[in-house]
């Protein structure tokens, strides 16, 4: 029919023509293809995990960005810490503990402590920081602060090759601890080194005390004099002082030796002390040149390891002035 004809002909306007046209063929298959699998979120740039790895890398020993020969760093104990409360901060401050910002309550009922507080964090140009009560009570966890809170920075730790050093003055005196876990006994034993002349303390870099602000309070500003080392394997570190000349002592109650009258007492010497409740590693233990233990009564299991540690280096010190 000559009316089918026509319109079979038609030409319809825009893209409404009928028939084979130019469509996206397998654009839309090729586009839905994978590019590979899915990076690793360490390996986008954008992702939090990215960057936490590239700062695990720059403080990673040997890095080339932290530089050769960096030290090893505390990861977890290296946040830095905030004391809170009147007594503890003020107890802090007149210790000379380092602090980065002093943290006062709005509106604060001031009384002698918060008064000495403020005029000790003036003096030693301390950020004094006016902060709201909420503010300070998420800071503190939960703790009772009393409107006061003072930020302690991550401590400083030295290297051990910083302590074999033939330029330090007298005969070497260190001591390391083997699984000491209170800081307060840490600090204790800062205190005793330096009462006592010894040149600096070593600590593992897990399983272990670090310098917290208790360690801090209870060496008695001593910890400002005495460096503290970290080693990232207390054994190895051990045996690198034994090659540098040193002779290794461990403290333990079924000594070989008993304390008074140590020969080695005028050699350069490293006092090790184990923790109270299983002592001295194995490792370490074979690592030791001696075993020494403190005699006392047989009423008294053991000392405390602060205690043990601040005894032997009373008796080196009076067998050295001796010699």
């Amino acid at each position: 029919m000559p009316g089918n004809s026509s319109r079979r002909g038609a030409v319809r306007k825009g893209n409404s023509r009928k028939g084979p046209q130019v469509g996206t063929g397998g654009h839309k298959r090729r586009s839905l293809e994978g590019k590979g699998p899915t990076p690793k979120a360490s390996d986008r740039p954008n992702h939090k995990a990215h960057k936490q790895a590239r700062k695990a890398e720059a403080s990673r020993p040997g890095s080339t960005k932290q530089g050769a020969g960096r030290r090893p760093q505390r990861s977890a104990k290296q946040s830095g810490e905030l004391i809170v409360g009147r007594n503890s901060v003020l107890e802090a401050l007149r210790m000379g503990v380092p602090a980065t910002a002093l943290y006062v309550a709005g509106r604060v009922d001031s009384d002698d402590r918060v008064k000495e507080s403020l005029k000790i964090a003036a003096d030693a140009v301390i950020p004094i920081m006016e902060a709201q009560r909420t503010e300070l009570d998420r800071l503190a966890d939960g703790t009772p602060h009393q409107g006061l809170a003072l930020q302690v920075p991550p401590y400083d730790y030295a290297h051990p090759d910083d302590l074999i050093d033939p330029q330090l003055p007298g005969l070497q005196l260190v001591v390391a601890l083997d699984g000491i876990t209170d800081p307060r006994n840490l600090g204790a034993i800062v205190r005793s080194v330096a009462a006592f002349g010894g040149h600096g303390v070593i600590v593992p870099e897990r399983r272990s005390a670090g310098m917290t602000a208790a360690a801090w309070k209870t060496s008695a500003g001593a910890a400002a004099r005495v460096p503290v080392a970290l080693a990232g394997n207390l054994t190895r570190t051990l045996t690198d002082f034994r090659k540098a000349g040193f002779f290794v002592i461990g403290l333990d109650m079924d000594g070989d030796v008993e304390l008074p009258g140590l020969s080695l007492a005028t050699e350069p010497l490293v006092v090790v002390v184990g923790s109270e409740g299983k002592g001295l590693s194995r490792l370490v233990r074979e690592t030791c040149d001696q075993i020494v233990s403190v005699p006392m009564s047989s009423s008294v299991e053991s000392l405390n390891a602060g205690v043990a540690a601040s005894v032997t280096l009373y008796e080196v010190a009076r067998l050295r002035s001796q010699g």
